[in-house]
């Protein structure tokens, strides 16, 4: 398995990057129309998902790292909602790809994030196992 030095170097993280990367490319095309609570919230949650990556890799404990990939997983999630609760509205029809595109991204952030959850959790419940021999 690698060791990463740097939360920039994770794949996980590049991905969730391209997932704001993308949807700020959205949010900035000048024929979107989508309500302004939505376009903050939206901006916000595809944020999270890199931001708690990077801030669960700097936590100096399994549990603070664990907590913060939880959040960002949390976040992938909440943006495939809202990508599925407008998806099939006519004002948003020409932009289906890109709407399609960000929910694909984070869905690989889903899988990437709990996959990484699972090497914690065996990780923690191996050194138990080990610590109780």
């Amino acid at each position: 398995m690698a060791v990463y030095q740097r939360f920039e170097d994770l794949p996980v993280w590049q991905e969730a990057a391209r997932l704001y990367n993308l949807a700020l490319d959205l949010l900035e095309a000048h024929n979107v129309r989508l309500g302004p609570g939505w376009r903050l919230q939206f901006e916000r949650a595809t944020l999270s998902v890199s931001s708690n990556i990077a801030e669960g890799f700097e936590r100096l404990t399994s549990a603070e790292l664990r907590s913060f990939l939880v959040i960002a997983r949390g976040s992938a999630g909440e943006v495939r909602s809202m990508v599925g609760l407008i998806i099939r509205r006519a004002e948003v029809r020409p932009h289906a790809a890109e709407l399609q595109e960000i929910r694909t991204v984070a869905e690989n952030c889903t899988r990437q994030l709990g996959a990484w959850l699972k090497t914690i959790k065996h990780s923690r419940q191996t050194k138990r196992t080990r610590t109780q021999h």
